[in-house]
């Protein structure tokens, strides 16, 4: 296994000959540079730390393994307040050139399309896995769930019933 490369990760990487060298990258990317994810979050402070290693297994598959570590900026859909989520995740991607192959992927290696020409983007990479680890309702863990029941008064149930409209509509048109 080489060492890692904390020099500037390069924007696009050729994946096939990353996993012959099974080069190493680390870095941190700021959570500014992430369009797509900064969609899902409440604001853009702060910054991704990842390790993507490429290589192949026992059985001659090729994969990227990624960890990432990032505290995303969410807004608590209980309490309408900022709170910044831990995520720590690590992933296996088993490289395919054909949809076809990811029957043949064994158990544990999510499936990563690589186009023709064997192009990957590291920091899109890591950009999707966060996308895909943001909750679809964010609740921040130190926020008391609300145990009160809220019965509505006799008058919202009267608004809320399509037959009081049509009773309304009724009284003021008899004729």
């Amino acid at each position: 296994m080489s060492s890692p490369s904390n020099s500037r990760v390069p924007e696009a990487v050729d994946a096939w000959r990353m996993v012959a060298a099974r080069k190493v990258f680390e870095g941190r990317i700021p959570l500014a540079a992430m369009a797509r994810l900064r969609d899902g979050l409440v604001d853009a402070e702060g910054e991704v730390g990842y390790t993507m290693e490429f290589g192949t297994d026992a059985l001659g598959v090729a994969f990227v393994e990624l960890q990432v570590e990032a505290g995303l900026p969410l807004e608590c859909q209980r309490s309408l307040r900022r709170f910044v989520l831990p995520v720590q995740l690590s992933q296996r991607l088993g490289l395919i050139r054909d949809e076809a192959d990811e029957v043949a992927l064994p158990p544990g290696y999510e499936a990563l399309l690589v186009a023709d020409d064997g192009m990957l983007k590291p920091a899109e990479l890591v950009e999707d896995e966060l996308i895909l680890a943001l909750p679809v309702v964010p609740v921040s863990a130190d926020v008391e769930e609300v145990e009160r029941e809220f019965a509505p008064t006799a008058e919202e149930v009267a608004q809320a019933s399509p037959f009081a409209a049509l009773a309304g509509l009724k009284k003021g048109h008899s004729p």
